[in-house]
């Protein structure tokens, strides 16, 4: 019996080494496995080719990254976005025109509305006008704290302490005094409900040092954001000469808030709260997050010279919107002006998500690897911005290599694949390997065998 287990392991180690060096392996057709994340009515094209080396390589119309002070109108067209991935910093134009006519009729001085994952311009009207912004500068500030806190400079149950300078804070305020603390939570919280200006102060001393060194790293970040149409002269938006922004520059700075700091919404959706136990109360200055479904912030502002303002966010049904309102003539107008934005967003577009990253695709077999095969993925996250009704008809096509040699590096580039909509590109992602296959040699054939020999005799 053990002879014939050694012819059995003789014969594999012949077979082995001879299919390593002369019998090329192919790939069997697999099925596309990803397809039922999908629309069941999306048409489905496969492109797979075996033994092609080179990828075909499909176009995205994906041009654009800056609005560029053109303004866009979302009639007549099906199409809104092309490519949508992850967050970028910038408003990126649409493949349709978008007129500054303001139609929709609005009591303001300026107004924008975008799509928060794709950053598209749905209704532009004055976006660029320099502009007060009041307390919505608070955006910016809140944003530089969630970096910090991010970046471990700092952290929630940090105490910060009140200097005079922010205790001597007039507008909105919870009326910190010099001797007492307030952890970097509470300090949220009251910027983001109550819109604290003693508050941020403290926090922009906290982090920066002093006030004036904050302010540098708002004027900074607005610089790396392409606010273009910003300078800040404070951190908390009280008037001053030359302390000026646009509501296309907020909507920049609002967006980049909540993609890279969701978490933030914890605090932008509190109605109604307390501090110092329970001896202050807090209740948000935005209505709407308590009167308008879906609601998720983000912060108001209004002065003797701004005026009322307002960055309103909103999230239904995967749809995401940020609408920016600024120099109404009333309170009581900016809502209804966002509100009048939001409720056209929502009513006339969708978002269509494809896939997120690291959804497998396809399992594709691997020649003369250590693993006979690898799970293909998505490189980063899909979808796009389409008028309501018209996602069904989003057909996908695949280019694929069925088989490849190893070695193949994690991340590696095998295929991609493209969605459309009556002829026009929406999206074109990479896929890639998810591990790493190393290439057999000689030595993992011998290990392999061996273990496999064990096997047979220990059966």
């Amino acid at each position: 019996m053990r002879i014939f287990k050694l012819s059995i392991c003789l014969f594999l180690i012949f077979s082995m080494c001879f299919s390593f060096v002369i019998i090329p392996c192919f790939a069997s057709e697999f099925g596309y496995i990803w397809s039922d994340s999908l629309e069941t009515s999306a048409n489905v094209v496969d492109n797979s080719s075996n033994n092609s080396n080179n990828i075909s390589n499909v176009q995205n119309v994906n041009n654009s990254t800056n609005l560029n002070n053109e303004t866009i109108s979302a009639a007549d067209n099906n199409i809104i976005s092309n490519n949508t991935t992850t967050a970028e910093t910038t408003i990126e134009e649409t493949n349709v025109e978008i007129a500054d006519d303001n139609f929709l009729g609005l009591d303001c001085g300026s107004a924008i509305l975008i799509e928060q994952t794709t950053g598209q311009v749905l209704y532009a009207y004055n976006i660029h006008e320099q502009l007060h912004p009041a307390s919505v500068t608070k955006v910016m500030s809140i944003l530089l704290i969630m970096e910090a806190l991010d970046s471990g400079k700092i952290s929630l149950t940090d105490q910060v302490p009140c200097s005079e300078n922010a205790a001597s804070m007039g507008g909105s305020q919870i009326w910190l005094d010099p001797r007492e603390t307030l952890t970097v939570d509470e300090m949220l919280k009251a910027i983001c409900v109550n819109s604290a200006n003693d508050c941020v102060v403290a926090m922009a001393e906290y982090i920066a040092g002093t006030e004036e060194a904050f302010v540098q790293m708002m004027n900074d970040k607005a610089k790396e954001l392409g606010m273009n149409d910003t300078t800040f002269k404070n951190c908390h938006g009280l008037d001053e000469d030359g302390h000026v922004t646009s509501s296309y520059d907020i909507a920049l700075m609002s967006r980049e808030l909540l993609e890279k700091h969701p978490t933030i919404t914890k605090y932008t959706t509190i109605w109604m709260d307390t501090l110092r136990d329970g001896k202050s109360q807090l209740s948000n200055t935005n209505k709407l997050i308590k009167n308008y479904k879906g609601a998720t912030g983000l912060k108001t502002g209004s002065t003797s010279l701004a005026l009322y303002n307002l960055s309103a966010s909103a999230t239904r049904d995967g749809l995401s919107l940020i609408a920016v309102i600024m120099k109404a003539p009333t309170s009581k107008i900016r809502f209804e002006d966002a509100t009048k934005l939001l409720d056209y967003g929502f009513n006339t577009f969708s978002y269509k998500e494809f896939g997120k990253k690291d959804d497998v695709v396809k399992t594709v077999t691997v020649n003369k690897g250590t693993k006979n095969e690898v799970e293909a993925v998505l490189s980063e996250n899909s979808g796009t911005l389409l008028q309501k009704g018209s996602d069904k008809n989003v057909e996908q096509t695949l280019t694929l290599e069925e088989n490849i040699s190893a070695p193949v590096q994690k991340g590696q580039k095998l295929g991609e694949i493209s969605f459309t909509l009556d002829g026009e590109i929406l999206s074109t992602v990479d896929i890639v390997a998810k591990d790493d296959v190393e290439k057999i040699g000689l030595f993992s054939i011998i290990k392999r065998v061996y273990y496999s020999w064990v096997d047979l005799l220990r059966s």
